[in-house]
């Protein structure tokens, strides 16, 4: 596919300016040494500077004409297209450099998609990560104080099912999750009701680099920037001070908002969830080990073994989640 100068070129200023205006308060924030307790959190959770919204791909099998001398033809990941002074983004070398990780990431993604949404957690993983604790993640006060905060924990199954958030559970709050989880099971459990595993999305999509058109990855960051709204929001911390309004999961409406809320985002997350897969699909090797490397390794046998009985133990309780 090619591209004209006319087109591609607005395409690009478009992505650039979309990109400022997401970062804009997070750039002037950090200028002043100020931080936010919200917004600020996908830039130090990912580690990623604001900069890389900003670079704009055109994905694979897309050559841009007119563009041998524009300084993305001194990026990595570009090489000269099949038309004269075109560039397009050298996927072939790209995949070969990165195989087993996007593989692993396609698998994930896909594992995730192809499951039932759970819609019963509540938001409560933020919970759990001050249940019986002293300390605190967030300098804000509470909505409830630490007693209130104990007992709405105590009051509930949690039901976390993605393990990023379950490792930052306090050592009392770990075993009252309903499933145990681990690094090495998180393909088992990582389903598409989940607000972190739609939050993560971003964070595959910049690791998928050029091959991610940069609509997607912009559209990804605005989940994710969602997505954290909500989790605060029904969070135990109070942020009024920050214009907030809190989603008291504590009472029926607050869980009735919650999960509205919940299911909206999932769609949304559902729908990017196809669209990077449509994109690594031709990434992964066609023979050879499946087993995923870095974020995602694959769940041994034990681990499987595990999940599996899990699930059984629980099927009574998950068809009551709505």
């Amino acid at each position: 596919m090619l591209l004209e100068r006319p087109e591609w070129s607005a395409r690009e200023r478009i992505h650039r300016e979309r990109a400022q205006d997401l970062t804009a308060a997070h750039r002037a924030r950090a200028r002043r040494g100020e931080k936010h307790p919200v917004e600020d959190f996908l830039f130090t959770y990912y580690s990623y500077k604001p900069a890389i919204l900003s670079r704009w791909h055109p994905g694979a099998a897309v050559d841009l004409a007119d563009a041998s001398r524009e300084p993305r033809a001194g990026w990595r990941w570009y090489e000269p297209g099949e038309t004269p002074n075109s560039l397009r983004v050298d996927a072939p070398g790209f995949r070969r450099a990165y195989a087993a990780l996007l593989r692993g990431i396609e698998g994930l993604l896909r594992s995730t998609q192809s499951r039932t949404p759970l819609f019963g957690c509540f938001g409560l993983h933020e919970w759990a990560m001050l249940y019986r604790s002293a300390e605190r993640r967030h300098a804000l006060p509470l909505r409830l104080g630490s007693r209130g905060t104990d007992e709405v924990v105590e009051a509930h199954e949690l039901r976390c099912t993605h393990f990023d958030a379950f490792r930052f559970f306090t050592p009392d709050a770990v075993p009252r999750n309903r499933d145990p989880l681990d690094r090495s099971s998180r393909i088992e459990f990582e389903q598409p009701g989940c607000l972190h595993a739609g939050m993560d999305l971003y964070k595959w999509a910049v690791k998928a680099g050029p091959l991610v058109p940069g609509e997607l990855l912009l559209d990804s960051f605005t989940l994710a920037r969602d997505i954290r709204a909500l989790d605060m929001a029904a969070s135990p911390y109070d942020l009024s001070e920050w214009g907030y309004e809190a989603v008291a999961i504590e009472t029926a409406p607050g869980k009735a908002e919650y999960v509205r809320r919940q299911r909206e985002l999932s769609d949304r997350a559902q729908g990017l969830r196809i669209r990077l897969c449509d994109v690594l699909r031709t990434a992964t090797q066609p023979a050879g080990s499946h087993e995923a490397q870095g974020d995602i390794p694959r769940p041994s046998a034990a681990s499987r073994s595990r999940a599996s009985a899990t699930r059984v133990a629980a099927s009574s309780s998950r068809s009551s989640e709505s």
